[in-house]
């Protein structure tokens, strides 16, 4: 069981959602976190919460993961905090709420930017110093999109599929190193995500699916993932009856792809 005790936790996607309430349960098992998201007033809020919650240091790093070409200074800037990071936690990401055909490539390019993009050039900038270290973990926000497709979602399953391929050949290369990769896969969680999802346009969504509404809570999921992070796990499901989706897709693909398609659209 890793105790979490002064490690140093970067987080991404920190100012809500899944993100602030990990944010939160970090803070009670005393892990010194670094925030990031792009909303700083937001950020600087979370963080006095985190301290009094526990945290034994909290920093505000933000920034626009959609960025890419100066990931190499945010790196930096994260590493000087504490002089080394020991959980890296991948959980920024948006989302999509349009056809395949009707979405402009820009809006796939921004989505695979922030959600697959910024994270892998995150975690290869990190990687020499986690082996440098001799040890480090990489937590990843995945979804079970990312297993299989879902109507409205494509560029977003696309990303997600990605994710669990990059993250799952690391953990297969670099274990023997102490690098250890935690998956977490969630389903329906009550976050705004579905409120901040891109249209086809790339106009902002702006409402809150009802199945988004009907998740679980992000405190929850929080719990649910801290423990999975503490234990190592390389993968932890949240949500709830969605995610036997999972398992029909893996023993009944047919059926599977039956039932997917007959998705309502959100």
């Amino acid at each position: 069981m890793l105790n979490l005790n002064n490690k140093i936790v970067w987080i991404t996607g920190a100012s809500s959602g899944i993100g602030e309430a990990c944010v939160y349960e970090l803070a009670k098992e005393k892990a010194k976190i670094i925030i990031t998201a792009r909303n700083k007033d937001k950020l600087e809020k979370i963080k006095q919460k985190s301290l009094e919650l526990g945290a034994s240091d909290c920093k505000v790093l933000d920034y626009d993961l959609s960025d890419i070409e100066n990931i190499e200074n945010l790196v930096e800037q994260a590493n000087s905090f504490f002089g080394k990071i020991d959980i890296m936690f991948n959980n920024a990401g948006i989302s999509q709420r349009a056809l395949a055909g009707d979405t402009i490539f820009e809006v796939d390019k921004k989505i695979m930017d922030i959600n697959f993009f910024a994270p892998v050039k995150i975690s290869k900038l990190l990687l020499k110093k986690f082996i440098e270290n001799g040890s480090g973990t990489f937590v990843v926000t995945t979804s079970i999109t990312g297993r299989f497709g879902f109507p409205l979602r494509s560029a977003y399953s696309a990303s997600k599929h990605a994710l669990y391929g990059f993250f799952e050949t690391v953990h297969a290369e670099y274990f023997d190193k102490n690098i250890n990769v935690v998956l977490v896969c969630p389903g329906r969680v009550n976050t705004n995500i579905s409120y901040y999802a891109l249209e086809k346009d790339g106009t902002q969504h702006s409402k809150l699916d009802p199945g988004q509404a009907g998740g679980i809570s992000s405190e929850k999921a929080a719990k649910k993932i801290v423990k999975a992070i503490k234990k190592q796990k390389p993968e932890v499901l949240v949500g709830g009856k969605e995610l036997l989706m999972l398992y029909i897709k893996r023993f009944l693909p047919a059926l599977s792809r039956k039932l997917t398609r007959k998705i309502k659209p959100e």
